[in-house]
C-alpha cells in the first residue's frame, strides 16, 4: 500500500450531493419570506412585462364576498386560479390574474346595523334621509375596505399572485357607473319591467331574495288538510249537495287566505267518498262527501281517523266544470274558488289536488296567469292580492287575521298558522293537521326560513322578444351550448336552470349597493331618455352610486326635458349578482391588460345558480354571448368523515392554521392531487398523507440539487448518451405532453400524480438509484457519469418547472439554489422538448428490462429481510429466461448495473425449482447468489480486481483508475 493510499478517506473522493437546500422544508417561516421577496421585486409586475406582446389568456375571477377571514373553500378557489394562470404564464401566453371583490348587498349591510347600532343600543337612522342614507352606505364602504386589505394578505400568504394593487371592486366609483350602465342597457332594450309576483322574501332581512342567496335546510311545518266546499252548480248536477267538498293539503297553512283557486290533474283518477265513520275531535262527520285522488284516499282518511267507502269516480271534465267556496268565506273571502288543471300536480303526497295562492307561489301564480283571460270570461275577480307585509304580517288582504304574523323579526314562527286552524276547526273546515319535517329555503345570510309573497318588484324578461327573434332565455341557452364546460356535467345543469327560470328580479330592498337608477310613471313605465341616462353615469363615474341619494337627485338627473312631479325616482337597490355579473364589463372590456371575453371562469359549483348564472344572463341581455369561452367548477370541501365543516361540529380546517403548521405548498399540494371536480375531504389525516408525499418530492428535488453541484454544464450530444439516459429523455417528452395536455384540460390531479410518480418510481428508485455509482465513483472523465449529469440538469429544468405553478414557493427555493442569480423561477416557460427525444422503441425495450430488473429485486429483498445480504451489492444473482422477447431486451446490457449488483448472470432455462419468481413476469426465475471477490473500500462493489492496481490495493480497477484522474486534476487530498 502507497503512502497515498494510506492517508486517503475513500469517502472524500467520491461527488457526494452537497447543497444548502434543506432537508426539512420548513415551510411555515421559509415561505412567508419568498412572499416578502417576491413584494420587494415587483414579481407580478416583472411577469406583466417578460409577457408583453405575447397572446392573452385571461381568467376572470369571481368576487369573493369582503365580509370576513378567507375559509378553506377560498384557498381551493384562489389556488386552483393561481396554477391556471400561471402554467399559462410558462407556455408562452400573457396570463394576468387580477382579483376581484363583490363588495355591496346585505351581508354587509346587516353587519354594520349589528356593530354599529343594535350592539350598542343605538337605533338605526332612518335612511330616506339623504344625509342619513350616505353616511350610512360610508361605514358599509369602510367596513368592505377593511376586509379586502386582510384577505388580500390571506390570499397572498397562499402564494397567489396577481395585481392586488389594482385590484377590481364592484364598489369603485367607476364599477358603479359601470354597473349602473348595464341596469341602463337593459331598461333601454324594454326588458326591464315593473310587475307584482310572489318572490323569496326574507322576514328578518327585509329584501328579495335570489335563488342564489338561498340555502335548503331541515324544517318543521304545520300540515293541514282542508275542506273546500262544492259550490251548486247546474253544470255540476250530481255535486249538487251541500256536504261535497275538495279536501286540499298543504305545508303552509298561512297562505289560506291567499288562496285563490284549486289545481288538479287530467292524468290522475279522482273519486268521490263518503265518510262511514268517524273517529276524530274534529273533522268530518259520517254522511259528509269528499273528493280525493284515489291512489291518496286511504292515507288521506288515516290521517284524519275516518273511514270511507268509494262512491263513484270523478272524471276531469267534471272538476273542471266546479267551482268551490273558500272555506273561510264568512270572513270575507265570498268569491268564487275555481278548479284549474295544472301539470305540476301529482298524486305523490297530499290528496291530488294542490291549494293555489296565486301570491305565495311561482306555480300557484303561473297556474293562475295561464288562465287569466278564462277566469275573468267567467265573472272570477282575477285580482293578485297582498296578504302578507314585508315584516310577513296580515294585511287588510288577508280579513279575519290582520295584525297577525307568519314569523317575527328573528326568523321565528308567529301565530298566523295557529290563528288560520283555529279558524278552519271553527267553521269545521279542518279536514286534518300534522307535522312535516322537510327541506325548506333559508337565507344563506340569516340562515333564517323565508316566505314567498306577492310584492311589487323590479323585472328582467325572460321570454320577451328582443326584436331580433331572440329572448333573454333563447340567447342564454345558445350560449350555453357554445361554452366549453369543466367537467361537462356543469353544461346541463346550468342548462337546466335557465331553461325553468322565471324572470329575473332585480330589486332589492336595502341601501348599500347600486340602485336600480330608473324613473317610473304611475304605470309603471320606466323613462328612456339617453340624456338623463348620460348624467346618471357620468354623476357615478365621479362621485358613486351616493350620487342617486343625495338631496336634489332627482331634479338633477331628470333635467329641464321632463317635469319631476310625474316621474318617480326609484330607490330599490340592484341584486348584488346583477353587480357580479357585470363585472366583465369594468374589468374585462375597461382593463387594456385584459380581454373579453374571458377563456376561463372557475368558480364553485353552486355557481351554477350563482355568478355562472347571473353572468351568463347580463351578457346575453347586453351582448347577445356569455362573457366566457369555458366554465370549470370545483365541489366543496368536507372533513375526512365527508361531513360538511361547521364551529358547531368542530370539524372545520382553516387554512391560516394548515399554512402554519405545515406550509401553503402542503396545501396546494392537497388541491392538486385531489379530484376537485366533485366535493373533497380534508382533515388532519389527510394533511399528514400530503407532507409525506411533499417530503419524499422535496428530497428527490433536494438530491437532484446535491448531485447537480458537480456539473459542469457540458452537453453531451443525442446520439453519444447511454441508453439508460435516452430512455430518461423519452419520459420528459411524454411527460411534457402529458404535462401540457393537463394544464389546457385543468386536470391537476393527473400532472401532480405523474410527476410524483416520476420522481419517486422512476427516478428515486430507478434511474437516480442505477446511476449513484457512476455519478459518485465514476472519473471525471466518464462518459456515462457526464451524460447522466446533463440529463439530471434536464430532469431538474422540466420537473421544477412543471411543478412551479403547483408549488411556488419550494420551486423558487430550490430554482435559486440552483441558479444564485436567477430572477425566479416563475418568470421562466416550460422548457421546449426536442422531438428527436422520443424514442419509444427503447420505450419499450426498457419496460422489458424492468420486468426482469423487477423479478431479481423482489428476489434480493427476500436476502435482505433474511439477513443474508446487507446490500444489493453484495449479490450476484443468476438469472433464468425463458420468454425469448425479454431475453432479447436484455442482450448488451450492462444488467449488473441496472440491478444494482456486483455481478449477474443471465442464463436461457427455467431455473430450479427454488428460485424466486413472480407470478406477474412470466418466463422469469432468479437464484440469488453472493458475490465473489473482495468488497472495494470505495464503492463497495464486490469484484475480482481489487487491488490490481497496486497504487491503491483497497479499491476496484475501476475505482484506481478513477483516483488516478482525480489526482492528476489535484482533486485529492
Amino acid at each position: 500500500m502507497t503512502d497515498t493510499a494510506e492517508k486517503l478517506d475513500y469517502s472524500k473522493t467520491l461527488n457526494l450531493p452537497e447543497t444548502d437546500f434543506p432537508m426539512r422544508a420548513g415551510l411555515p417561516q421559509k415561505e412567508p419570506e419568498l412572499v416578502a421577496r417576491w413584494r420587494e421585486m415587483d414579481l407580478y409586475k416583472q411577469l406583466r412585462a417578460s409577457a408583453a406582446g405575447r397572446e392573452k389568456f385571461v381568467l376572470h375571477d369571481g368576487p369573493p364576498y369582503a365580509n370576513g377571514n378567507i375559509h378553506i373553500g377560498h384557498a381551493l378557489n384562489k389556488i386552483l386560479k393561481d396554477v391556471i394562470t400561471r402554467s399559462f404564464q410558462m407556455r408562452g401566453y400573457d396570463s394576468n390574474y387580477v382579483p376581484g371583490w363583490d363588495c355591496h348587498g346585505l351581508p354587509i349591510e346587516w353587519k354594520i346595523e349589528e356593530e354599529n347600532y343594535r350592539a350598542k343600543g343605538k337605533a338605526k337612522p332612518d335612511l330616506k334621509a339623504p344625509a342619513a342614507m350616505i353616511e350610512f352606505r360610508k361605514e358599509c364602504r369602510a367596513y368592505a375596505e377593511k376586509w379586502i386589505k386582510i384577505q388580500a394578505e390571506e390570499f397572498k400568504r397562499l402564494g397567489i399572485v396577481g395585481d392586488f394593487d389594482n385590484p377590481y371592486l364592484t364598489m369603485n366609483f367607476h364599477s358603479e357607473s359601470r354597473i349602473a350602465g348595464e341596469l341602463l342597457k337593459i331598461a333601454m332594450s324594454g326588458q326591464l319591467y315593473r310587475g307584482s309576483k310572489p318572490i323569496m322574501w326574507s322576514v328578518v332581512e327585509r329584501t328579495a331574495l335570489a335563488e342564489a342567496e338561498v340555502e335548503y335546510h331541515d324544517y318543521e311545518s304545520d300540515t293541514i288538510w282542508v275542506k273546500f266546499p262544492v259550490e251548486r252548480t247546474k253544470s255540476a248536477v250530481a255535486f249538487n249537495d251541500p256536504d261535497v267538498s275538495v279536501v286540499i293539503w298543504t305545508t303552509t297553512p298561512w297562505t289560506i287566505p291567499g288562496n285563490r283557486a284549486i289545481a288538479y290533474s287530467p292524468k290522475v283518477s279522482y273519486g268521490l267518498y263518503e265518510v262511514t265513520e268517524a273517529t276524530n275531535d274534529f273533522g268530518p262527520r259520517p254522511g259528509e262527501k269528499l273528493i280525493f285522488a284515489d291512489s291518496l284516499s286511504e292515507e288521506s282518511a288515516a290521517k284524519a281517523k275516518l273511514a270511507f267507502k268509494r262512491l263513484r269516480g270523478v272524471s276531469a271534465d267534471e272538476l273542471a266544470s266546479i267551482t268551490c267556496a273558500h272555506p273561510l268565506a264568512d270572513l270575507g273571502y265570498t268569491f268564487t274558488v275555481p278548479l284549474l288543471a295544472g301539470d305540476h300536480v301529482t298524486d305523490d303526497a297530499g290528496t291530488g289536488f294542490v291549494h293555489t295562492a296565486p301570491s305565495h307561489g311561482r306555480e300557484d301564480f303561473e297556474a293562475w296567469m295561464d288562465n287569466v283571460r278564462e277566469l275573468e270570461a267567467r265573472g272570477i275577480d282575477t285580482r293578485i292580492p297582498f296578504p302578507v307585509d314585508d315584516s310577513g304580517t296580515y294585511t287588510a288582504d288577508a280579513p279575519g287575521f290582520e295584525g297577525g304574523r307568519v314569523m317575527d323579526d328573528n326568523g321565528k314562527k308567529g301565530d298566523a298558522n295557529d290563528r288560520v286552524i283555529k279558524a278552519l276547526i271553527e267553521r269545521n273546515m279542518l279536514f286534518a293537521r300534522g307535522r312535516l319535517k322537510h327541506q325548506y329555503p333559508h337565507s344563506w345570510r340569516s340562515k333564517k326560513p323565508i316566505i314567498f309573497r306577492n310584492t311589487p318588484q323590479w323585472f328582467v324578461y325572460m321570454d320577451k322578444d328582443l326584436a331580433d327573434g331572440t329572448t333573454l332565455r333563447t340567447r342564454a341557452l345558445k350560449a350555453i351550448d357554445d361554452t366549453r364546460f369543466v367537467p361537462a356535467a356543469g353544461q346541463n345543469r346550468l342548462r337546466a336552470m335557465i331553461e325553468q327560470r322565471p324572470d329575473w328580479v332585480l330589486s332589492r330592498q336595502r341601501a348599500w349597493g347600486v340602485p336600480i337608477c330608473v324613473f317610473a310613471n304611475e304605470e309603471g313605465e320606466v323613462l328612456r331618455d339617453e340624456a338623463v341616462n348620460a348624467r346618471i353615469l357620468e354623476a357615478f363615474d365621479a362621485e358613486g352610486a351616493d350620487a342617486w341619494f343625495a338631496e336634489g337627485a332627482k331634479e338633477r338627473f331628470l333635467g329641464n326635458g321632463h317635469d319631476a312631479s310625474e316621474w318617480t325616482q326609484v330607490m330599490d337597490i340592484l341584486d348584488v349578482w346583477f353587480d357580479s355579473g357585470s363585472t366583465h364589463t369594468f374589468t374585462l372590456e375597461d382593463r387594456p391588460d385584459l380581454k373579453w371575453p374571458a377563456d376561463v371562469y372557475l368558480e364553485g359549483s353552486d355557481q351554477h345558480r350563482g355568478w355562472f348564472h347571473s353572468s351568463l344572463l347580463e351578457s346575453a341581455a347586453t351582448r347577445g354571448r356569455a362573457p366566457y369561452d369555458t366554465v370549470v367548477t370545483h365541489g366543496f370541501t368536507m372533513d375526512e368523515k365527508g361531513q360538511k365543516m361547521s364551529k358547531s361540529l368542530g370539524n372545520v380546517v382553516a387554512p391560516q392554521d394548515v399554512m402554519k403548521d405545515a406550509g401553503a405548498d402542503i396545501l396546494r399540494l392537497w388541491v392538486m392531487t385531489t379530484d376537485y371536480w366533485e366535493d373533497q375531504r380534508l382533515g388532519k389525516t389527510i394533511i399528514q398523507t400530503n407532507v409525506d408525499a411533499y417530503r419524499k418530492l422535496r428530497n428527490t428535488i433536494r438530491w437532484m440539487l446535491g448531485t447537480l453541484a458537480h456539473d459542469e454544464g457540458e452537453e453531451i450530444a443525442y446520439a453519444d448518451l447511454p441508453e439508460l439516459e435516452k430512455l430518461m429523455l423519452h419520459r420528459l417528452f411524454e411527460l411534457d405532453k402529458l404535462v401540457r395536455e393537463g394544464y389546457d384540460a385543468f386536470e391537476f390531479k393527473k400532472i401532480a400524480r405523474a410527476l410524483i410518480d416520476f420522481a419517486n418510481i422512476e427516478l428515486s428508485a430507478f434511474y437516480f438509484d442505477i446511476r449513484k455509482d457512476a455519478l459518485y465513483c465514476d472519473a471525471p472523465s466518464s462518459l456515462r457519469r457526464r451524460a447522466s449529469l446533463a440529463v439530471i440538469r434536464k430532469i431538474f429544468d422540466c420537473t421544477v418547472t412543471w411543478l412551479a405553478p403547483m408549488l411556488p414557493f419550494t420551486t423558487e427555493e430550490a430554482w435559486l439554489s440552483r441558479k444564485p442569480d436567477a430572477v425566479s423561477v416563475h418568470l421562466e416557460q416550460f422548457p421546449k422538448i426536442p422531438g428527436d427525444w422520443e424514442n419509444a422503441a427503447l420505450a419499450d425495450k426498457w419496460a422489458k428490462i424492468r420486468k426482469v430488473r423487477s423479478v431479481v429485486t423482489g428476489a434480493l429483498e427476500i436476502e435482505r429481510k433474511d439477513k443474508r445480504i446487507g446490500s444489493s451489492l453484495e449479490a450476484a444473482p443468476v438469472v433464468y429466461v425463458t420468454d425469448r422477447e425479454l431475453a432479447a431486451a436484455l442482450e448488451g446490457q450492462d444488467f449488473e448495473e441496472t440491478c444494482i449488483t456486483s455481478a449477474i448472470e443471465i442464463v436461457d432455462g427455467e431455473g430450479p425449482v427454488t428460485a424466486f419468481r413472480l407470478a406477474e413476469v412470466q418466463g422469469v426465475a432468479v437464484d440469488p447468489q453472493l458475490a465473489e471477490g473482495t468488497k472495494c473500500a470505495r464503492s463497495w462493489r464486490v469484484t475480482s480486481d481489487v487491488g490490481s492496481d497496486p497504487a491503491y490495493p483497497e479499491v476496484s480497477a475501476r475505482d484506481a483508475a478513477a483516483l488516478r484522474e482525480l489526482a492528476a486534476l489535484g482533486r485529492l487530498g
